[in-house]
């Protein structure tokens, strides 16, 4: 016979197996955010992204996930139904975690992005109304969430529409597109570094400068005073003016390179590049910069919505041990967080392929300079979100800026059947997460009876 402790562990293994199997299916849908346009423009390879996804997910996710603890679990529900029954709320998260996995394993194998977020508080609401009735659910939150299907998309799409106007306007229309490249290099370094170095940057620091101490040594030692966001602002700036020159660098010798091909084939060195060329210099640099901001967008990606598959594992473990309801001192451990991370890696090499396919190439064929404006657009929406406190999916956004970058390139090359179903599967995320919660509550329910 089992002792009490080994029945504990056997328990959590289980959940933490559910855990994973969610996070794998998070990482199989929500990774196209980050990878699907690098793809979809061939400036990545579909194993390139898989690799890249694989080791910035990860990293994100246990050096910097800590930043869940204020998870979905406890801001959906309402505390104080469930503080003087914390064992029902343990059985309602475990139905949140194989309700979530269910249907993002469904939506992934349809090739269908759709928001994790929402799939966790579906499951939560749905439960939560069978466990202790509607007033168990914060419906402002729901209410909340519902409205950014709407403004998330739209906001992204106009946001990518004006960035790749710029870039076209600018840079591709332009009689020497080259030239217009190398002047335009700095303020695109600078933009991109700037967006993604705000997501990015502050947790960094905060990990490696401040929770180590070595601010406060440098302040002890030699008296100096290092505000932490004027060490983000140098550390951007840096990085800015290394990737400028190192961007000069890579298109002086494209264009080398490109002026020796036109004499081997007796063209005119005069005559301007073509920058729709998959070959063209114009792409390649773009090529550089959109693989850089999607490696931001992973990074963040596993720090931030990791959350999503663990936060339930978090608060399970939570009870386990305390025997009481998630309070102010709840966090994820870092074993939750390695979980989390491996399933996403596991996940996105096992299923990824299909929705970064769709994100990426059956939209609209992107090429490097529309994939990138495409995510900068995503990251700075997301980010702009971020700070009024609005609930916001990187999926929505992602497909919201490839619609933008589309309508700009070519209008008529956008597929509307693809859109319609992605449209339909966000509108039935909620709703069907939300009825396979309570379905799965209900059952585990009756079974405990017996």
């Amino acid at each position: 016979m089992l002792n009490t402790s080994e029945v504990v562990f056997l328990q959590l293994g289980a959940m933490a197996a559910l855990a994973f199997y969610v996070a794998a299916n998070l990482g199989a849908n929500d990774v196209a955010n980050s990878m699907g346009t690098s793809v979809g423009s061939k400036a990545l390879t579909l194993r390139q992204a898989i690799i890249v996804a694989g080791i910035l997910e990860f990293s994100g996710a246990v050096l910097f996930g800590q930043g869940v603890s204020e998870t979905l679990a406890t801001g959906v529900v309402n505390a104080q139904v469930f503080a003087a029954q914390p064992q029902v709320f343990l059985i309602g998260m475990v139905s949140v975690l194989i309700a979530c996995g269910i249907w993002l394993q469904i939506a992934t194998s349809r090739g269908l992005p759709v928001s994790s977020s929402h799939a966790v508080v579906g499951a939560i609401a749905g439960f939560s109304c069978v466990a202790a009735g509607i007033n168990a659910v914060d419906w402002r939150t729901i209410g909340t969430i519902s409205l950014t299907w709407v403004a998330t998309p739209v906001a992204s799409g106009a946001l990518a529409a004006l960035f790749y106007s710029v870039v076209k306007y600018s840079i591709l229309d332009r009689p020497d597109p080259l030239s217009q490249m190398r002047e335009w290099i700095p303020w695109l370094s600078a933009v991109m570094l700037s967006v993604f170095g705000i997501i990015v940057l502050p947790s960094v620091v905060d990990v490696a400068l401040v929770q180590t101490g070595a601010i406060a040594l440098a302040h002890d030692r030699f008296g100096w005073n290092l505000p932490t966001h004027d060490i983000v602002i140098g550390i951007g700036a840096i990085a800015a003016i290394a990737l400028t020159l190192n961007s000069w660098k890579k298109l002086e010798s494209v264009e080398k390179e490109e002026e020796r091909r036109k004499k081997e084939e007796g063209i005119s060195t005069n005559s301007s590049p073509n920058p729709t060329l998959p070959h063209s210099p114009i792409e390649q640099q773009m090529a550089r910069f959109q693989v850089l901001s999607a490696c931001f967008v992973a990074f963040s990606h596993g720090s931030n919505d990791v959350g999503n598959a663990v936060a339930p594992l978090a608060a399970i473990a939570y009870i386990r041990r305390t025997g009481s309801f998630p309070s102010g001192d709840f966090s994820v451990p870092l074993w939750i967080l390695v979980v989390g991370g491996a399933g996403i890696v596991i996940g996105l090499a096992i299923w990824g392929k299909n929705v970064i396919a769709t994100v990426g190439e059956k939209i609209i064929q992107l090429q490097p300079s529309g994939g990138f404006c495409a995510e900068l657009a995503t990251a700075t929406t997301v980010l702009l979100a971020s700070r009024f406190g609005l609930p916001v999916s990187t999926s929505h956004a992602l497909v919201g800026a490839v619609v933008g970058v589309g309508l700009i390139k070519a209008w008529k090359t956008v597929r509307l059947e693809t859109l319609l179903s992605i449209g339909s599967a966000w509108l039935v995320t909620i709703p069907i997460a939300a009825g396979l919660g309570a379905s799965i509550f209900s059952i585990a329910q009756w079974i405990g009876r017996f």
